[in-house]
């Protein structure tokens, strides 16, 4: 297993102790009310045993986007309440690859009372290509959050 250093460009209240986040070596493209574009090289540790993505990877990369979306962006300290995953779905849709860049894109759908639903599409593109709006890779998996806030313990 390789060393991996914290890659996060943006900040947001929940990275900082966040190991597993920091452990896949996610960067934080994009953050906005109810958004978060979040990217994450494939390493080998992260495959397989037929040599592709990982299904939990996949997963993880994509529930990170999604944390970060239906958290606000202000300091832990100035809340009390958090919003974790009442349950989710997630469908994997095309294999990745070793090397390629997986991009999550969590938007929020609805918001009523404490409940959110959030949805996530995970692209993969190749090494060094960037992920835009116009060619955001190729569509490997969706997955659809509920979200629930909570009080702060």
């Amino acid at each position: 297993m390789s060393e991996v250093a914290p890659a996060h460009t943006l900040a947001h209240p929940i990275l900082t102790d966040d190991f597993a986040t920091e452990w896949m070596g996610l960067k934080v493209l994009e953050l906005g009310d109810g958004t978060a574009t979040v990217s994450a090289t494939l390493r080998r540790e992260m495959l397989n045993g037929f040599g592709i993505a990982h299904g939990g990877m996949l997963f993880a990369i994509a529930d990170s986007a999604f944390a970060l979306a239906c958290n606000p962006h202000a300091p832990a300290e100035d809340h009390n309440t958090i919003t974790v995953a009442a349950g989710v779905d997630v469908n994997f849709l095309a294999p990745a690859h070793e090397g390629e860049t997986i991009t999550a894109v969590a938007a929020q759908r609805a918001q009523a009372g404490r409940s959110g639903v959030y949805d996530v599409q995970v692209f993969a593109s190749p090494a060094g290509s960037a992920h835009t709006a116009d060619a955001p890779g190729r569509l490997v998996a969706e997955f659809r959050g509920r979200s629930r806030t909570i009080p702060r313990r």
